[in-house]
């Protein structure tokens, strides 16, 4: 029988032979409660256990207990409680003991839902062929709030979206109700994805409508279960476009009490209703700072709204203003930082894992080492909208580790993105990552089979951002295509390689925005768009003498939004890394870098070597034919063969335009570096 995908991560393939060290260890399942979600779990694990270790499972004298101390006495009488509070409500304990004569494995948690992430756990390692004895695991999310953005609007279309119309049906809601919607949550349970952001952050103001809020009530409905909370973004433009008020002045009462009227009439239909994400004064969008107030004074006004029952505002930093700073990438540090702390309790502040707009490659935002009494959230994207889109194999895993890992030294050595989002650096109230979804409507949800791995990827580093991308990948690879160990390290050689490819054939060397208006193909000669700062000419500057950015102390002066000694790494040209040469520095077409080569037959070895590790992506991808499904294995060629072609469409277009300025001869040596 084909596959098409639209299993995910959670095809529970059987393990054949390998399933026998897994016997004596599970078993019988028990799970002592009858709430939905303890359902869900005995569904789960019923469902999953045999089809991946044969129905004989069950008879095989073990036990797999799963509960909390308040649903099970023989949770409670293990006398866990000590290591269940460390774990917190979401986190869990995954233990091998005895109950009574018989072998067991326990799953507990203070909460069901708790319980569900440690049942989707034992899964996991089961899947991925982990020994499971003697188990001894605690667990617990990093981060409060894991999220999916979605960037879908009313009529079906996702901004950015690269598989198909999207997922919400909201035409059939809350009548009719997709199992989709069913599938979905499981998928983002099995990773630990706790709360999904519904819309479009351009918010269409009429998702705070009546008729709208009925039907993410439905959705909301579907998800508790799984511990999934809905959150809406909003147009702060609504008191005046929905509400009918003359104004949408966040200091006005009349608006103050629109915003509460609407949360109260939330909460009446959603009781977890998690909050509101809020794009404000950016790109058009209507803010505060249209009557003269601050970021802060706009969150405010909502965050009142939201507080009396327990709501959140993720108020995005992805700000313009060429008032502020003529130089884009320095708006949103110097706007928020100097806010620093005026922000009400249930707020965070939502930036991108890097100053631009999710390029193949930016350093850190510098927002993550800036503020100090506000809490910041990490704003990721799987849809791989500066990626290849749904066309391109580029596993983000590895991007998004890059920036986790980077050292902000907010406060010394060690003070990583991911101990400053978690709250370790600062003692944040809240803390989140957020990913902006790569769903659809396509069978296999992500438009190509390896996206998927993004949306894997996004929550599990969300839960854990230490775990090495190489493990996440070797997971995923083993759940959704197969667990042949040689081909499973040839799967996940080709993902470990994709990013640092797609980098070398489209943007290398700190080059960014070399883009048009769809965002994929290249155009590098791009001087012409409604704004100077969407324009690819802007942010390369190359003319006869050389090309990039001057943002050192000698120049526009960003390297100083980051703290010492990074600012003094990428200030000086001898020890900025290359990877980000051309981000902070205007650089001679033949200055010596510390190959021996000139920038320019570096460049010109960067793109040449892309488009080889692209075509050797194919050829192992092709070699393994007998070893996939037919089905996807012909879907994922199909693509593999677009992004050749594509690559060598970047390396050729991208050489010739800056030829025309290094008037020096295009050199098809590659670059092993």
């Amino acid at each position: 029988m084909g596959e098409d995908g639209s299993k995910l991560w959670l095809r529970y393939a059987p393990l054949g032979p390998l399933a026998d060290r897994y016997r004596g260890h599970v078993g019988r399942v028990e799970v002592q409660s009858r709430s939905a979600t303890a359902q869900i779990i005995r569904d789960e694990l019923k469902a999953a256990l045999p089809s991946l270790l044969g129905d004989s499972i069950f008879d095989s004298g073990a036990t797999l207990l799963v509960g909390t101390p308040k649903t099970s006495d023989a949770v409670r009488d293990l006398g866990w409680d000590a290591d269940l509070a460390a774990a917190g409500p979401e986190g869990f304990l995954i233990r091998s003991a005895r109950l009574g004569n018989n072998r067991a494995t326990v799953i507990a948690s203070d909460t069901e839902v708790g319980a569900l992430y440690g049942g989707f756990h034992l899964l996991r390692l089961i899947q991925s062929g982990a020994p499971i004895s003697p188990l001894s695991i605690r667990q617990r999310p990093k981060v409060q709030l894991r999220l999916l953005n979605h960037w879908d609007n009313p009529d079906g279309s996702i901004e950015r979206g690269y598989a198909g119309k999207s997922l919400w049906r909201w035409a059939e809601l809350p009548e009719k109700l997709d199992p989709r919607y069913v599938v979905y949550a499981r998928a983002n349970a099995s990773i630990g994805i706790n709360g999904s952001v519904l819309n479009n952050v351009n918010a269409d103001p009429r998702i705070l409508s009546a008729e709208y809020l009925r039907k993410v009530a439905a959705l909301a409905d579907i998800w508790r279960p799984y511990g999934i909370r809905v959150y809406l973004s909003v147009n702060f433009g609504s008191p005046r476009l929905l509400g009918g008020l003359t104004n949408n002045d966040p200091f006005d009462p009349a608006v103050v009490r629109w915003w509460r009227r609407k949360a109260d009439e939330i909460y009446r239909l959603i009781p977890d209703f998690g909050g509101f994400l809020v794009k404000a004064n950016s790109e058009g969008q209507p803010g505060p700072q249209d009557y003269g107030r601050t970021h802060a004074d706009g969150a405010s006004c909502l965050a009142d709204a939201l507080a009396p029952h327990g709501g959140t505002v993720m108020w995005r930093a992805f700000v313009y203003n060429e008032t502020v700073d003529p130089d884009r990438i320095k708006r949103a540090y110097v706007e928020f930082t100097a806010l620093d702390g005026k922000f009400k309790p249930n707020v965070i502040i939502q930036a991108k894992n890097g100053p631009l707009d999710f390029m193949p490659r930016e350093p850190f935002h510098p927002l993550f080492r800036g503020m100090r009494q506000t809490p910041v959230l990490a704003e990721v994207q799987a849809t791989q909208e500066y990626l290849g889109q749904s066309k391109h194999l580029v596993y983000l895993g590895t991007l998004w580790k890059e920036f986790l890992d980077a050292d902000t030294f907010a406060r010394g050595a060690g003070s990583t993105v991911g101990k400053v989002v978690d709250g370790s650096v600062h003692p944040y109230r809240l803390t989140g990552m957020a990913a902006v979804a790569n769903t659809g409507s396509d069978a296999n949800w992500c438009g190509h089979d390896f996206s998927q791995a993004n949306w894997y990827a996004a929550g599990r580093l969300a839960c854990d951002h230490e775990i090495p991308a190489e493990h996440i990948a070797e997971e995923w690879v083993k759940m959704t295509f197969t667990s042949d160990p040689p081909t499973v390290d040839r799967i996940k050689d080709m993902m470990l390689l994709s990013r640092e490819a797609f980098v070398s054939y489209s943007m290398p060397l700190g080059l960014h925005h070399l883009i048009g208006g769809d965002h994929y193909a290249p155009m590098p000669w791009n001087d012409k768009e409604p704004r100077r700062d969407w324009t690819a000419t802007y942010y390369h500057r190359a003319d006869a003498k050389g090309i990039g950015v001057d943002r050192t102390t000698h120049g526009d002066n960003a390297v100083s939004q980051y703290f010492p000694p990074v600012r003094d790494e990428f200030n000086d040209i001898a020890s900025c890394p290359e990877r980000l040469l051309l981000w902070f520095h205007r650089v001679d077409w033949s200055h010596k870098l510390r190959s021996g080569r000139t920038l320019w037959q570096e460049l010109c070895g960067k793109y040449y070597r892309g488009h080889e590790q692209a075509v050797a992506m194919q050829a192992t991808w092709n070699s393994l034919a007998d070893q996939i499904d037919p089905d996807r294995h012909r879907a994922v060629s199909a693509r593999l063969a677009i992004q050749v072609a594509d690559s060598a469409k970047w390396r050729d277009q991208c050489l010739q335009y800056f030829h025309r300025f290094s008037a020096m001869p295009i050199e098809t040596t590659r670059s092993d570096t």
